[in-house]
């Protein structure tokens, strides 16, 4: 684990220095620097007092980078296309495990000609537009505003059944870090 960077980026970002961590701690300044160039490993209570000295939560010190706050702004989302390449995709995170894209589906779009299955759990918000999903023999017609979910591991299917494009804000969980295509 990389928890002396974690804390020497904190401290150095709240201005910070060793000596007041030290201070408040009751921690040598060598002792901190070698906790902060990872030359050694801290104790839990040790920890929980560099964590109250820098006013951040214990747990966030035990962060790995990729679990920390993934920004994607706007005009760097990564696009793509899907449902035979009639669907535009706006992927809006970059996390492992969670998955969120705007979909947009233009008029009588689909994301096939027959429903699919794949791993993990899907939430839908329709942002514009009506649309029709089903889920084994599950089915019902959206509009704006309307939400919903379902385990993905059962064949679905989802059309734009309205004379304008409708987009759909969708999250889907995985377990694992799934790279495939979610329709």
């Amino acid at each position: 684990m990389d928890i002396g960077s974690n804390i020497r980026a904190i401290r150095k970002r709240k201005n910070i220095t060793i000596a007041q961590i030290c201070e408040e701690t009751g921690l040598s300044q060598g002792f901190l620097s070698q906790v902060e160039t990872n030359k050694t490993s801290p104790s839990i209570a040790t920890l929980e007092n560099i964590a109250a000295a820098l006013k951040v939560p214990l747990a966030y010190l035990l962060l790995k980078k990729e679990e920390r706050m993934c920004i994607v702004r706007k005009e760097e989302r990564k696009m793509t296309t899907s449902g035979g390449g009639n669907l535009k995709v706006e992927h809006l995170s970059s996390t492992t495990n969670v998955k969120m894209m705007l979909v947009e589906f233009p008029p009588g779009a689909s994301t096939g000609d027959a429903p699919h299955a794949h791993e993990g759990e899907e939430v839908h918000v329709v942002i514009k537009g009506n649309i029709y999903a089903e889920q084994g023999e599950d089915s019902a017609e959206f509009g704006e505003g309307d939400s919903f979910s379902w385990n993905a591991c059962t064949p679905h299917f989802v059309k734009n059944i309205g004379d304008e494009p409708a987009i759909v804000l969708i999250s889907v969980y995985t377990e694992t870090n799934h790279t495939g295509d979610f329709f």
